[in-house]
């Protein structure tokens, strides 16, 4: 039976780490200019999960969001799951939400992305109704509301910071305000407060507005960090 997550995300995360039954180990498959990532996975403290780190660098050797950036990271995948190949692995994720709901080559089997992880996330806190922020741009953050609906769920509300690149630098208090921007009834009747993309530093705010609104708070890289203490231990991709 699938249940909220009343005590926030922070706490389920934690919750599931402390009950795993060995070491469970992901391999992240990296954007060459994502620092977030490698920021915020280790500061949630997670004992039995470890995260394998390998750097994609798009052919076009772009680090702004466009279609050259998604398939660049898409194609790149296969060389750096090669260079984590003597890892023994339980599962394996492209560290990039917007490249899960863009077209482009196909990923390596058993990769999932940072968007699946979203999805994995919501269904197992059964969640059906959301707001989502992002720092992308317009167009962008409009796919991902469509994917997110073509996917079962109902996207109440969206705002974004109309960005292609620069993410690393957005502050936690303007994620704040951009979820402030949101209409308060969307707000409200959301099950959960998504902020997608694995290159802003959401983990800062994520606390403070589950406090704030009291409802669960589920950011790309939280996902990832759900998803892999969710896979069983010596069980590869």
């Amino acid at each position: 039976m699938l249940h909220p997550l009343p005590d926030g995300t922070l706490a389920k995360l934690a919750a599931l780490d402390a009950a795993a039954e060995g070491t469970v180990r992901a391999g992240m498959l990296l954007p060459w200019a994502n620092v977030a990532v490698e920021t915020e996975l280790p500061r949630l403290g997670l004992r039995h999960t470890v995260f394998h780190h390998a750097r994609l660098v798009p052919a076009s050797r772009t680090t702004a969001i466009d279609t050259s950036f998604w398939h660049g990271l898409r194609e790149a995948s296969v060389h750096a799951l090669d260079s984590l190949s003597h890892i023994p692995l339980d599962t394996v994720m492209l560290a990039c939400t917007s490249a899960g709901f863009t077209d482009g080559p196909p990923l390596p089997s058993g990769v999932v992305t940072a968007f699946d992880a979203l999805l994995r996330a919501l269904t197992d806190a059964a969640v059906a109704r959301v707001v989502l922020v992002t720092p992308y741009p317009t167009p962008v953050t409009e796919a991902e509301a469509a994917a997110l609906t073509e996917a079962g769920m109902e996207v109440l509300a969206h705002a974004s910071l109309g960005l292609t690149d620069g993410y690393p630098e957005v502050p936690p208090g303007q994620i704040l305000a951009l979820v402030e921007q949101l209409p308060e009834a969307a707000v409200e009747a959301a099950g959960a407060i998504v902020l997608s993309c694995t290159g802003w530093h959401t983990l800062p705010a994520v606390a403070e507005l589950e406090h704030r609104f009291g409802k669960p708070v589920i950011s790309s890289n939280l996902a990832m960090a759900l998803l892999a203490t969710r896979a069983p231990a010596g069980v590869g991709p």
